[in-house]
């Protein structure tokens, strides 16, 4: 595995805005950074040859961008039903559904959801991403996934703590 490709360097550029996009205090900048995270997965994926992680990357990116405008059940089944078209139409073996499904679940999380309910269905879909990584050869994508879980995990903890398990 080269650790320098073109693909494996893209993967490094969707880690560091992955990982800002959790630094960000401010919904709207959160989103963004998320959308450019997702459009250098699109890349990254493509460079790997791992079609429905693009798939699943550009309907995250189309989904980070609605979700700057709205939190619509409508919209978050729309995307749902676009994911489960996609893997109808590119999933070959069982591994290419591990992209759709952490999208599907981070839609419902992101508009059905709040507080520590939304962090567990995000940590369950990020642990989707982990290993669709592993299995691409992703070194920066998996590097980043872990970071999300281990951030995620460490403000789950937080928010049972400080009793806001339900707060927005």
């Amino acid at each position: 595995m080269d650790w320098f490709s073109p693909a494996q360097c893209v993967g490094y550029v969707a880690f560091v805005l992955g990982v800002s996009s959790f630094l960000q205090t401010d919904d709207r900048r959160f989103k963004l950074f998320m959308a450019g995270e997702c459009f250098a997965y699109i890349v990254h994926f493509a460079l790997l040859g791992n079609h429905t992680a693009v798939a699943s990357s550009t309907v995250s990116l189309v989904r980070s961008v609605l979700a700057l405008r709205t939190r619509s059940v409508w919209i978050a089944l729309a995307v749902v039903a676009v994911n489960i078209g996609l893997g109808m139409a590119l999933a070959r073996q069982p591994s290419d559904w591990l992209p759709l499904g952490a999208s599907c679940l981070g839609t419902l999380a992101l508009f059905l959801l709040q507080g520590v309910a939304m962090r567990l269905v995000m940590l369950l879909g990020t642990c989707l991403w982990i290993a669709n990584n592993v299995i691409s050869g992703s070194i920066g994508g998996t590097a980043l996934e872990v970071v999300i879980a281990a951030v995620n995990l460490v403000t789950i903890a937080r928010m049972i703590r400080q009793g806001t398990a339900s707060a927005a």
